[in-house]
């Protein structure tokens, strides 16, 4: 088997819920080494969220556990006794990457913090997810996607309108998050096996959320106008949005004018191409309540389907509005070979969206399903730290694994 291109690092995991688990998950998918540390009673809270579930009974798994946690082993440790902290401390000395999402400061509270483990390991990348960052006000308070997206703008963007404001339908703060650690890991471990000299990366969850509203903050940076909730209009571009059709909602995207006017040639309406109020695109975005009463009429005249054929044919983007179980089942998501199969530790069949970065030389690899709670302890403690069954034994009876 091709080896990843993060192949023999060690990652230790003291992550949960969905922002540091889908950070891990990618340095997994790209061959490191990640052990995941759960409290031996309840493990990753998200064990928790279903239904749905996968498998029944004691072995059922839900399906958030499972859509974050591919490519880990799972160790159990009690980080409340101090010898499930010492294992852990050992653990780390041997470490490449530490990531955690505890509240501020609970990992010092365990003696595992950054200060704590730099003397004893000095080229460890360590990262602290959190929803507000170590520093400022806000640091202490608890981090939720959800109040995320209220306050760092996303929601007062997001829905019609005339309508309350809305979240996006997925914990994309989380998401978002968990990819600028992933991108930060991977900086700060190329410094350390350049100079030997690890580092503290601080992550917030508010932090990442107005990166990634990119234009919006820009447009009001320049302008100093407060950004308007256009539902599925675009700011900047028109039109760039959701039409009806005789039967159904579809999305034309026209990015410049050459594909207006290419649009205009379509529908037979050679005079919008021409006219003053239409043939640039900031002329479009500043009249375009009647640029788009004009299209509307005209694409109900027709299928959604027939619109979206015909703009492709004149390389116009456009696309329908698929429901999840369109896309997860349309031919091309076949052809790229983005949804698998795989097999769970209790033997249960499993469908999931696989890595979605393919690399040429060390592609993205699936090489362990979801870990059972503590499925590895007993592995990964006698292949790192060299313990015997009879010591194993004895800290799963007092509690500590």
């Amino acid at each position: 088997m091709t080896e990843g291109a993060l192949a023999g690092i060690r990652v230790l995991d003291f992550t949960r819920i969905l922002a540091g688990p889908l950070c891990t998950m990618i340095l997994g998918d790209l061959g490191a080494d990640v052990i995941k540390i759960e409290n031996p009673v309840r493990g990753d809270d998200t064990r928790q969220w279903g239904p749905p579930w996968a498998g029944a009974g004691d072995d059922a798994e839900s399906a958030y556990f499972l859509s974050v946690n591919r490519n880990k082993r799972s160790l159990t440790l009690n980080l409340k006794t101090e010898e499930g902290r010492e294992l852990a401390r050992q653990l780390a000395a041997q470490s490449h990457i530490i990531i955690e999402n505890f509240k501020i400061d609970q990992m010092t509270g365990f003696g595992l913090g950054y200060a704590d483990l730099h003397p004893i390991n000095p080229a460890l990348v360590y990262c602290s997810i959190t929803g507000y960052g170590q520093s400022g006000p806000y640091r202490d308070r608890p981090g939720y996607d959800y109040v995320v997206q209220a306050m760092s703008g996303l929601m007062s963007i997001t829905g019609p309108g005339d309508r309350s404001p809305s979240k996006v339908g997925v914990a994309i703060s989380d998401v978002i998050t968990g990819l600028y650690s992933a991108a930060a890991i991977q900086a700060a471990l190329r410094h350390s096996e350049r100079t030997g000299q690890g580092q503290f990366i601080d992550m917030a969850l508010l932090d990442a959320q107005i990166a990634a509203l990119v234009n919006i903050t820009s447009n009001y940076l320049v302008s100093g106008k407060t950004p308007p909730r256009l539902g599925n209009q675009h700011p900047n571009i028109v039109p760039y949005q959701v039409f009806q059709a005789s039967d159904s909602d579809f999305v034309l995207a026209v990015g410049n004018d050459r594909q207006f006017g290419l649009l205009c040639g379509l529908i037979d309406r050679h005079d919008l191409r021409d006219h003053p109020d239409y043939a640039t695109n900031p002329a479009r975005v500043e009249n375009r309540d009647a640029l788009i009463a004009i299209l509307q009429e005209i694409f109900c005249e027709r299928t959604g389907n027939e619109w979206v054929d015909d703009l492709l044919a004149q390389g116009i983007p456009a696309g329908p509005i698929n429901d999840v179980a369109t896309i997860l089942n349309d031919p091309h998501i076949a052809a790229r070979g983005l949804v698998r199969e795989m097999t769970l530790a209790s033997g249960e069949g499993l469908r999931f969206v696989g890595p979605p970065m393919q690399l040429s030389e060390t592609p993205a690899l699936v090489r362990r399903p979801p870990p059972a709670l503590g499925q590895h302890t007993g592995e990964v403690l006698r292949e790192f730290l060299n313990l015997d069954s009879t010591t194993i034994a004895a800290y799963q009876e007092t509690g500590v694994v």
